[in-house]
């Protein structure tokens, strides 16, 4: 929480506390129905959930994991991609994406972002797929840089909008690579497919995507949590078995597996936040429309949010860009408002990843935008008030900085 020096209350970058007082009668029935029935780890309450989510994204499965990362390695897996295949996906994006590949046994590569949607950019996916690989003598297709064959792309809906599907969806086809959705930001997100002529929920256009439920995210669980989406019914077996230790029956082991169920509880609480959750988006994209409104005019100075016509996005963050981004968050600190930085360092250039090989330069879009985002407050209950408060200390700083 925010340290107040000037005028008002402090804003918070979000409100966990709101929601959960506004339902915790209907939390804690679901607490004290675990107690009673002593049903911790699986049954009614994960299958529920697992039906509903389901429902909401439009997909014909949807398997609850222990997190968002689980969700995506053990998608990956049950995709098919081989160990040591490489997956493509962008290094703007939390490092969960790139851990979850790694931990499958793939090799992750990067194509950059597009510079106003910040998700995977088709044309430099294309220019990677046509001038960074070869074919192998099996006609597979192969890196350049590392010399193995590529498997899969990883498009990541960032800050809750989907990234371009159709154009990756065809590049995947063209050269045959498995596409798997990190929708772990875009619950409820929807993007219009030109190709099929109607609107798409993420999760439901690659072979498989993966969903976090982190507490902070726009259906959040009260502790970690995950699931994956498909409507391939063999991917969705496979997580089932992946995700308790290999088995399809207890004691009886086809595969090694992890420990990687969701417990009861969380399934429980998020089957009650669930019905709330289209309500939750579009007090999201009301509050992001208010930002727009409120920063007209400073469009030389703040960089908003590019919506594309084909996205209905859920504004998980609002991200803006400006060239002094220190001045602007110290100037909200000192106004009791706090704010966020969603990511600062591209993966290609964390310490984690030396071994990749990647330089400084290598990625320019990605290394950009991560000297230049603030994360404003966003949530649900944001008021407008709130709003122009954040936006008239916005524009002071701007003052501020013109003024030198």
């Amino acid at each position: 929480m925010s340290t107040v020096t000037g005028n008002g209350k402090a804003i918070p970058f979000l409100d966990l506390v709101t929601p959960h007082v506004e339902m915790e009668r209907e939390l804690t029935e679901v607490f004290q129905r675990a107690l009673r029935t002593a049903g911790f780890i699986g049954g009614a309450m994960v299958e529920d959930f697992e039906k509903a989510f389901a429902a909401f994204c439009g997909a014909s499965h949807s398997v609850a994991v222990s997190s968002g990362t689980d969700a995506l390695r053990f998608a990956i897996i049950a995709a098919g991609i081989q160990p040591g295949d490489v997956i493509v996906t962008v290094p703007h994006t939390f490092i969960a994406t790139t851990e979850a590949i790694s931990q499958a046994g793939a090799h992750p590569e990067f194509v950059d972002v597009d510079e106003r949607t910040y998700n995977m950019s088709p044309e430099r996916l294309q220019e990677y797929l046509e001038k960074q690989c070869t074919t192998d003598p099996a006609g597979k297709l192969v890196s350049r840089r590392s010399g193995r064959r590529v498997g899969g792309i990883i498009p990541v809906h960032l800050y809750g909008q989907m990234a371009d599907m159709d154009a990756i969806l065809a590049l995947g086809e063209k050269y045959g690579l498995i596409v798997i959705e990190d929708a772990c930001q875009a619950h409820g997100a929807e993007y219009f497919s030109r190709k099929n002529d109607c609107w798409k929920k993420a999760g439901t256009m690659g072979r498989a995507a993966a969903f976090s439920f982190y507490p902070g995210k726009n259906l959040g669980a009260c502790g970690e949590a995950g699931a994956v989406t498909t409507n391939d019914a063999k991917l969705a077996e496979k997580v089932k078995i992946l995700r308790d230790h290999g088995q399809a029956h207890k004691y009886y082991h086809d595969m090694e597996g992890y420990n990687g169920r969701l417990d009861a509880i969380q399934a429980g609480l998020l089957s009650v936040k669930l019905p709330h959750l289209a309500k939750w988006n579009a007090a999201r994209r009301e509050r992001a429309g208010e930002y727009n409104r409120l920063l007209e005019g400073v469009e030389s100075s703040v960089v908003r949010p590019h919506e594309p016509s084909w996205s209905r996005a859920v504004y998980h963050l609002y991200v803006i860009r400006t060239h002094d981004r220190n001045g602007m968050i110290n100037r909200l600190k000192e106004a009791g408002i706090a704010t966020g930085i969603h990511y600062p360092i591209p993966l290609h250039m964390q310490k984690a990843y030396d071994y990749l090989n990647y330089r400084q330069g290598d990625f320019p879009v990605s290394e950009k935008v991560a000297s230049e985002i603030v994360s404003l407050p966003m949530f649900p209950t944001l008021q407008a008030e709130q709003q122009v408060r954040v936006v008239q200390e916005i524009l002071r700083c701007l003052s501020v900085e013109m003024a030198r």
